[in-house]
């Protein structure tokens, strides 16, 4: 199975820029994305409905911010909107999508450092109780953080900078060391200069040659540890100011 996650930073722009020209060129079985910044009635048929995907989305109830979708090539048993709590329900945050033995979510974290903090405090929890429950989850999308010095170029010059301060990643450090997640891209690649994100993305300069964060991951929990078989981030998509992330799993859907 292959997941791709992707935070196309306004959908529209993103479709504009060749997001449905790489989508269809994917031979993934899920697409999550995040961050529409439309709503989902606003989108034409071609979006909501690519050739050979079903499109779900989460709609934020504010004009112009935030949103989540999932395309899917095999129609999901069911589909979750919402955590439950309405800084992620209503600024439309989180979707999942459940199969027979195991849920995919298309998840965007707060980026104001404030809103993070109190988003945390809930999420905190909901990962609590994931790790107890017997169904398995990957969680793709934006945290917004980038959880170690060899995810930031230049580390040492945005230690308070949103997005790597020492709350934020002890917070990180949380979901990958006693709540046992598994960050699936670290799995396969530990070498240094791999993000997904630029903060003053020129698109007439190599993304090898600019500062760089990782904020998008791919989160399991342990069991699935042995199941992740490849993970690359696709550099070369210049649709969004952050690059896709893809990982293939030893999974049947």
């Amino acid at each position: 199975m292959k997941i791709a996650t992707i935070n196309v930073n306004g959908i529209k722009n993103a479709v504009e820029r060749g997001f449905l020209d790489w989508l269809r060129q994917q031979d993934a079985d899920v697409v999550c994305v995040q961050n529409l910044k439309v709503k989902s009635f606003e989108l034409s048929d071609d979006i909501l409905y690519p050739e050979g995907f079903e499109g779900y989305f989460l709609d934020a109830e504010q004009d112009g911010m935030s949103g989540v979708g999932i395309y899917c090539r095999h129609i999901p048993k069911a589909i979750m909107y919402g955590l439950g709590f309405e800084q992620c329900d209503h600024e439309g945050r989180f979707l999942q999508a459940d199969y027979d033995k195991f849920s995919v979510a298309s998840f965007l974290m707060p980026e104001d450092p404030e809103a993070k903090l109190k988003f945390i405090t809930h999420y905190s929890d909901y990962l609590n109780k994931l790790r107890r429950k017997r169904r398995e989850y990957i969680i793709c999308g934006t945290w917004q953080i980038a959880h170690k010095t060899i995810d930031v170029r230049h580390w040492a010059e945005y230690q308070i900078a949103p997005g790597f301060r020492a709350e934020e990643r002890a917070f990180m450090d949380q979901v990958f060391g006693p709540l046992g997640f598994i960050d699936t891209f670290r799995e396969i690649d530990r070498e240094a200069e791999r993000y997904t994100w630029w903060p003053r993305l020129d698109q007439e300069v190599s993304r090898n040659r600019q500062d760089g964060w990782r904020l998008d991951y791919q989160v399991v929990g342990p069991n699935l540890q042995r199941n992740i078989v490849n993970a690359w981030i696709d550099t070369d998509a210049t649709f969004s100011e952050h690059a896709p992330l893809i990982v293939e799993y030893d999974i049947e859907i």
